[in-house]
């Protein structure tokens, strides 16, 4: 490039919109997407390490998928060819894999390949990649508004990780206005520009998670406002962003996935007779320009499928308002449309399609327009496995009176009523059944609120290519364990809810019990283990090394040597707490300060005091009367015993010291697992050996309790003959209890 050219680029770069200007250059200053590029997690640690590999990012217009491929660029050696799939074809697929094998074999440098809108390019474009994906010429990332299970080469997407990016929350777009406000280079530091907080409000709510239209909005606020004439400033006023940004666009596209998880949670509100639900996602499909030829062909569908005898005139009335909707045209076709849905949801015949306006107003609104569909209403046919969707859905016909409460609306609109059941003719008979439907709906929500477990399950967010060699190995590693130990960590991990690009820390690593099975379902995230050194540490380094580099745990010594910004969506813990927890809220808040803001401690712990006690496996028959009593007696004082902070708790002490280190408990639960065991003749010997003279140990043997209950010398012998005749070198069937805790820093501590 001469300077003629590179001043010409300068000059571009300057008169480029703002949106262009203001995009990221570094992981530092992109702001949002922490779910897959926050510190820790896979994506960012490939990146700063340079071992990318082939990568498809998929979300709705705005969130950064670009911006993000942009960074890349600039923090990665290899070479970055950029190509739009709307303007190339496979000539320039050639020339750039050309170019790639150049470079590889003259300077040794790799090449990724950066393709916009890759859903457009055809089969036969998409294949034109594939063997040179394979061989690692080229690095593809994909970018995609479409789901990229059905848009992109099915061979493309097994040999890619998948990163699903989502719209910006509000925190995140006042960040990128409060950059672009004072970045002097590239934003409008230098300009002396004050925003009222309500236009800013306004800005960011109507912007419904697009940073471009925030910026595009931002930028024609300030560039078509004149400065005051006195003081020079650019004032931008609530009327000002108003003009601005004039209405809310509502995400809908009639081909790709919204579509098909908005027609999902539409004919699931009407199988589940919720007439509320029903018109919000019927106003939403409306809105956002829905033939509704292709709502009533639905409706028909549904009329036979999930009503048929239950009322024969459902098909009919469906019908009849079609036919009724092809004569009159929109907009006034649209009661019809409003009255078959409420038919079908509520089966008598409806008249009070007025609803249906009231659920259209509702959309408009600010907080209801951008009110994403739940994720157990969303199509769970196409995508399932891939994000998630659908998961935790519960069947009506698979209920008694084929009804189920359930959420259908989403969580910004639980409470809202739009359809109110008259007291004339049909609706008469069914006013009630619709009242306490909704009671019952909204009890389960307020249930659902309090409860970790019945909690909405999530989406799933990345994917990466299956690694055979490598789950092989993990699934070798994690079975290892023993059947007792295996049913704790399934137990814990199940509670824990795992997603795929969580960021997990294990609090106890210990032989890595949890460590090998959290590296299994966290791909995409990461995983911190916290084992002391010594030869556990050693092993667990050792054993880490069969893992590629990026996705090996990461080990440290203790909670001090994590790094300072590091936070993580999950905290696990097995038998972190048992030897001290009289001390434990000084861990417990130290454990606190490592959670993101919805993330959750969970915790599984041995409860000795609740555990077997060896007098229960005695036969104590051909023992002197009144020795067993004395026995158990002196095992209640053990596990009492006030200098032994291993033993001398039990659940509720547990439950008293999270709450009092500022922790909510969100499920708690007990267990009595089972195991076999087989005691030693050398730990028969350390329970019946006493103490040396003038000793007092925190942990006193056995038998020092046996002297303390007051038996003889001659009584604790004939103990020792029963335990030894009747527990060695016999399987024995021991009882274990162990508490589970799922916490969260309550509002207060945070």
């Amino acid at each position: 490039m001469n300077l003629f050219q590179h001043a010409r680029a300068k000059q571009i770069e300057a008169e480029s919109p703002l949106a262009n200007r203001m995009r990221p250059r570094t992981l530092d200053e992109y702001v949002g997407q922490e779910h897959i590029i926050g510190h820790g997690r896979l994506l960012r640690r490939a990146i700063q390490a340079d071992q990318l590999s082939s990568l498809i990012f998929y979300g709705p217009p705005g969130t950064g998928k670009t911006t993000l491929a942009m960074v890349i660029a600039n923090s990665t050696s290899s070479h970055f060819i950029t190509i739009n799939a709307v303007l190339a074809g496979v000539k320039e697929i050639r020339e750039a894999i050309a170019a790639a094998d150049e470079r590889r074999t003259l300077h040794n440098q790799r090449t990724t390949l950066f393709v916009d809108e890759v859903h457009r390019w055809n089969k036969a474009q998409q294949d034109a990649l594939l063997p040179h994906v394979e061989r690692g010429t080229l690095i593809l990332i994909g970018a995609t508004t479409e789901n990229p299970y059905f848009e992109v080469n099915q061979a493309l997407v097994s040999r890619s990780r998948i990163f699903q990016l989502r719209p910006l929350n509000s925190d995140d777009l006042y960040a990128i206005a409060a950059q672009t406000l004072s970045d002097a280079e590239r934003g409008y530091g230098n300009l002396p520009v004050q925003v009222h907080s309500d236009a800013l409000n306004h800005l960011v709510n109507v912007a419904n998670g697009d940073a471009r239209s925030l910026l595009n909005a931002l930028e024609l606020a300030v560039e078509t406002t004149p400065p005051d004439p006195e003081t020079g400033q650019i004032e931008l006023t609530l009327a000002v962003a108003e003009e601005s940004i004039q209405q809310k666009a509502v995400l809908y596209d009639k081909d790709g996935d919204v579509h098909y998880d908005t027609i999902s949670a539409f004919i699931k509100s009407v199988r589940g007779s919720d007439p509320d639900a029903a018109l919000y996602w019927l106003a939403k499909m409306i809105y956002a320009g829905e033939d509704p030829r292709f709502i009533f062909r639905r409706l028909a569908i549904l009329a036979g499928e999930d009503i048929g005898l239950g009322d024969p005139q459902a098909a009919s009335v469906v019908n009849s308002c079609w036919e009724i909707f092809t004569k009159i045209g929109l907009p006034e076709g649209l009661y019809p449309l409003a009255q078959a849905t409420l038919y079908l949801a509520t089966c008598p015949k409806s008249n009070s399609a007025l609803g249906f306006f009231d659920a259209l107003k509702a959309v408009e609104e600010a907080e209801a327009a951008k009110a994403d569909v739940p994720n157990h209403l969303k199509d769970g046919n196409r995508d399932a496995k891939g994000f998630g969707h659908g998961r935790g859905y519960h069947y009506p016909h698979a209920y008694r009176d084929h009804w189920v409460a359930q959420q259908y609306l989403p969580n910004a609109l639980q409470g809202r009523v739009f359809y109110q059941p008259s007291n004339q003719g049909y609706e008469r008979h069914i006013r009630d059944d619709v009242a306490r439907r909704r009671e019952a709906q909204l009890a389960a929500m307020l249930e659902q609120a309090q409860d970790w477990l019945a909690g909405e399950l999530g989406e799933v967010f990345t994917t990466s290519p299956e690694n055979a060699q490598q789950a092989a190995w993990l699934q070798r590693t994690i079975t290892s364990s023993g059947a007792f130990l295996t049913a704790v960590r399934d137990e814990l991990l199940e509670l824990a809810r795992l997603q795929r690009h969580h960021l997990v820390l294990d609090l106890q690593a210990g032989t890595g019990l949890l460590t090998w099975e959290l590296v299994r379902r966290t791909p995409e995230g990461g995983v911190w283990a916290i084992v002391p050194p010594g030869p556990t540490a050693d092993a667990l380094q050792h054993q880490s090394q069969f893992l590629p580099e990026l996705t090996q745990p990461q080990l440290v010594a203790s909670l001090a040597d994590l790094p300072p910004e590091l936070k993580f969506d999950r905290l696990v813990a097995r038998e972190a707490l048992n030897t001290a927890v009289s001390r434990s809220p000084d861990r417990l808040a130290e454990w606190r300060k490592r959670l993101t803001d919805d993330g959750v401690l969970v915790i599984a712990q041995t409860i000795p005091r609740a555990s077997q006690r060896p007098a229960d496996l005695i036969d104590w028959s051909e023992a002197e009367k009144g020795l067993h009593t004395a026995v158990r007696t002196a095992e209640a004082q053990l596990y009492h015993n006030p200098h032994n902070p291993q033993v001398n708790w039990d659940a509720a002490d547990l439950t008293t010291a999270l709450t009092t280190a500022g922790w909510e408990i969100l499920h708690q639960a007990e267990r009595t697992l089972t195991e076999e065991r087989q005691v030693s003749a050398s730990q028969l010997d350390r329970w019946f050996q006493p103490s040396p003279p003038n000793s007092q140990p925190t942990s006193p043997p056995y038998v020092h309790f046996l002297q303390a209950v007051g038996l003889t010398a001659e009584q604790i012998e004939q103990v020792a003959a029963l335990y030894r005749r009747q527990l060695l070198a016999t399987p024995l069937v021991w009882h274990t209890a162990v508490v589970f805790f799922i916490v969260r820093p309550t509002q207060a501590s945070r």
